[in-house]
C-alpha cells in the first residue's frame, strides 16, 4: 500500500502483512453503536473492501454511540452516512453500502461465500440465530458481538468462543433458541461480550427498534470498544495468517 495514511500500520506490521489487508474482503451486518465502530477500525487499518448492511435510518437518539450519527445526518439511511464517512477516511476504499435487513429468507443476496470474514453487530435474536448459523457455513472467518447495552465498565468487555460467552442474556437466549431447534454452528466463533448488566435507570418514550423487545440505556465508550474489538479480531486474523 505504502500510502501517507497508512503508513503507521505498515510501520508496525510491515508491506507484505499491510497488502493483505487491504485487499481482504469484509462483510458487515449491522452499522449502529457496535457495527458503525468496527468499521471506522478496519477502514483507518486499511481495509479497503468493505460491505455494510444496516436497513435503517440515523435517528436523534442514534447520536450518544453511533459514529455517523450527528444532527447533520439524522434521516439519512445508516450505510449511506457511514459510507460517505468512511471515503473520507480512505477515497480509494470500496465501500458497498446495501440498506437492507439480513434474514433467513434473503441470506443468499449477500453471497457470503466472496467474504474472507464476516462480522455480526445485529441485535434481532431471530435474525442474528441466522446469520450465526448462514456465516460459519462459509469459509469465511466470522466474528460476532453480543448485547452492549445496560453497561458502563469497559474494564469488564471479554472475548470468549460463543458456547464459552456467560453472563450476558443476548448469548443465552441464542444458546436456548439453537439448542431448542437442534441448530449448530458450523464451527467455532469468537464473539466480544461483557457480563455487567445495569437496570435501566431512567425512563424512555421511545419505541423499540426492529428485532427488540424494550428501549435500553447505551453508551458510546461500551458500543466502539465493542467494535473496535470486533475490527482487532478481524486484522489480527489477517496478520496470523500472513505469517
Amino acid at each position: 500500500m505504502s500510502r501517507p495514511a497508512f503508513i503507521r500500520t505498515e510501520r508496525l506490521v510491515g508491506a507484505e502483512a499491510m497488502d493483505r489487508i487491504s485487499k481482504a474482503r469484509v462483510l458487515l451486518f449491522g452499522v449502529g453503536g457496535v457495527g458503525s465502530w468496527c468499521a471506522e477500525g478496519l477502514v483507518r487499518s486499511g481495509v479497503e473492501h468493505l460491505t455494510i448492511v444496516d436497513s435503517d435510518e440515523v435517528s436523534e437518539s442514534n447520536i450518544n454511540r453511533q459514529l455517523m450519527a450527528t444532527v447533520h445526518t439524522i434521516g439519512r439511511p445508516k450505510v449511506e452516512a457511514l459510507k460517505e464517512h468512511l471515503l473520507r477516511i480512505n477515497p480509494q476504499a470500496d465501500i458497498l453500502a446495501l440498506q437492507q435487513t439480513y434474514s433467513d429468507e434473503n441470506y443468499a443476496d449477500f453471497r457470503m461465500d466472496e467474504y474472507d470474514c464476516i462480522i455480526d453487530a445485529i441485535d434481532s435474536l431471530k435474525d442474528k440465530a441466522s446469520l450465526i448459523l448462514r456465516a460459519t457455513a462459509t469459509k469465511a472467518k466470522f466474528y460476532s458481538s453480543m448485547g452492549a447495552a445496560l453497561k458502563t465498565d469497559p474494564r469488564q468487555v471479554r472475548v470468549a468462543e460463543f458456547w464459552e460467552v456467560r453472563g450476558c442474556p443476548l448469548g443465552a437466549a441464542l444458546r436456548k433458541k439453537l439448542r431448542r431447534e437442534k441448530t449448530i454452528p458450523s464451527k467455532p466463533f469468537l464473539c466480544v461480550y461483557d457480563e455487567e448488566v445495569l437496570p435501566n435507570a431512567g425512563e424512555s418514550t421511545e419505541a423499540p427498534e426492529h428485532g427488540k423487545a424494550v428501549v435500553n440505556g447505551t453508551m458510546a465508550h461500551i458500543t466502539a470498544i465493542f467494535g473496535f474489538t470486533l475490527s482487532g479480531l478481524a486484522l489480527e486474523d489477517i496478520l496470523r495468517n500472513d505469517k
